[in-house]
C-alpha cells in the first residue's frame, strides 16, 4: 500500500512537471507582457534616450530569450533579462565608440532618456530634475540606482546583471540616495 503511494505520488509528479513545462514561444510571450515596457526604459536610460535603439535592443533580448532552454532560466528570468539587455546595450555603444573598454566608459556622457510624454507636468518636471541630479552621480551609483527604482530589480538581481557583489550594490544605493538628496537640497529628519 505505501509502495503503490509512492508509486501514484511519482506519477502525479511527473504529470504535473509535464504541465508546468513552457515552451520558448510562452517565455517569451509571458515576459514581453510583463518586461518589454521597463526593459526599453532602462535600454534608452543606458543608450542616453534614444526609444528607437532601446526598442532594437528588447527586440535583440527577446529573440535571445526564445533561443534559451526555458527551465535554465525561468527562476531567474527577470536578472536574465537586464543583464542580456544591459549587454546588448554596452555591445551598441561599443559599435558606435570601438575606442570604448569598459561598461563605465560606454555609459559616460549619455544624455538622459526623456521621460514618457503622457506623463503629467508636474510628474515630468520632477522626473527630468531627478535625471538631472542623477547624471551627476558616479556611473556606478548611477547604473544600480536606475535598476534599483526603473528596473525594480532586487540587490541580488542587480548583483546579477552588473557583477558587483550584494553589498557593493547596496552600498553604492545607499551613497547614491544619500548624494541624490543633498544634491536635490532634502533634508532627511
Amino acid at each position: 500500500m505505501v509502495r503503490s503511494k509512492r508509486v501514484v505520488a511519482k506519477i502525479m509528479s511527473a504529470a504535473f512537471a509535464h504541465i508546468m513545462e513552457v515552451t520558448p514561444r510562452e517565455l517569451v510571450e509571458s515576459a514581453q507582457a510583463e518586461f518589454e515596457g521597463p526593459l526599453t526604459g532602462y535600454a534608452a536610460g543606458l543608450l542616453g534616450g534614444d526609444w528607437e535603439r532601446a526598442r532594437d535592443v528588447v527586440q535583440d533580448t527577446f529573440i535571445k530569450l526564445h533561443r534559451q532552454d526555458p527551465e535554465q532560466i525561468r527562476s531567474r528570468l527577470k536578472s536574465w533579462l537586464y543583464t542580456v539587455c544591459r549587454n546588448r546595450s554596452i555591445d551598441v555603444l561599443r559599435k558606435e565608440n570601438p575606442m570604448l573598454t569598459s561598461a563605465g566608459e560606454a555609459f559616460e556622457n549619455l544624455a538622459n532618456a526623456e521621460p514618457d510624454p503622457a506623463d503629467a507636468m508636474e510628474r515630468k518636471e520632477r522626473f527630468e530634475d531627478v535625471l538631472r541630479f542623477l547624471d551627476r552621480l558616479p556611473d556606478n551609483q548611477r547604473e544600480v540606482i536606475r535598476l534599483k527604482f526603473q528596473g525594480d530589480l532586487s540587490y541580488k538581481e542587480i548583483s546579477e546583471v552588473t557583477g558587483l557583489s550584494v553589498s557593493n550594490v547596496g552600498f553604492l544605493i545607499h551613497t547614491g540616495i544619500k548624494r541624490l538628496r543633498t544634491l536635490m537640497g532634502v533634508e532627511v529628519a
